[in-house]
């Protein structure tokens, strides 16, 4: 039994998407202690941005005739769908990064994309119990000044939810960076309140996640 962990935070040491993506784990193990995690950490291992290309342009390359750039990415994609596949359920904790989405996950995605089982037609992950966690420095709610901002959660759900079809579940905490911008100071309140809600949310989820698998296998 395992859970697939996958991290984009650049900041390890003070990553609010780490802290929340912990407490997932934390019940999920709780419920499966027998459980191994996998963890791809993707500030610490980026995935190479000419690796998709590379996959990409080895599809309609005679094998014989691939570059080596163009094996090892084939080879790279497979190895990522490997580990999605095998597990039991997946983790992802990615940040907002600049309204849209961390470039080091997009950069992973889009080589897993090029892997036939689960590309578009693919059907490997479908209905695997599945947890997104991202967080937001600032808050573009409906009503607030920045609605809309959030260019990357939006994409994010369309990925993992309709393109691979996981059962997903998603925590987002908001306003990560009051206390560290001063022009937020004023949404204390509101931040402390968000950060509660959102751990409520990862705990909640993690024993979802765990429960569904339990389901799955009785």
């Amino acid at each position: 039994m395992s859970l697939f962990r996958l991290d984009a935070s650049l900041f390890p040491a003070t990553s609010a998407s780490r802290e929340l993506a912990d407490l997932v784990e934390a019940e999920w193990l709780a419920a499966h202690p027998d459980s191994t995690v996998l963890r791809r950490d993707l500030a610490a291992e980026p995935v190479s941005a000419t690796a998709w290309a590379a996959a990409v342009t080895a599809k309609g390359t005679p094998e014989a005739e691939r570059s080596d750039e163009q094996r090892a990415a084939v080879a790279q994609a497979a190895a990522i769908a490997d580990e999605l596949i095998a597990a039991d359920a997946l983790l992802f904790a990615v940040p907002l990064y600049n309204y849209g989405v961390s470039q080091h996950f997009k950069t992973w995605f889009d080589l897993a994309y090029t892997d036939p089982r689960i590309d578009p037609q693919g059907t490997a992950l479908r209905g695997k119990p599945a947890t997104l966690v991202t967080v937001l420095g600032g808050n573009y709610a409906p009503g607030s000044p920045r609605e809309d901002w959030d260019h990357s959660t939006p994409w994010l759900r369309r990925v993992l939810e309709d393109v691979w079809g996981l059962d997903l579940r998603v925590v987002q905490r908001p306003f990560t960076l009051v206390g560290v911008n001063p022009a937020l100071d004023a949404f204390r309140d509101a931040a402390d309140e968000l950060r509660v809600a959102a751990e409520h949310d990862a705990r909640r989820s993690g024993q979802e996640i765990a429960d569904l698998h339990r389901a799955r296998v009785a």
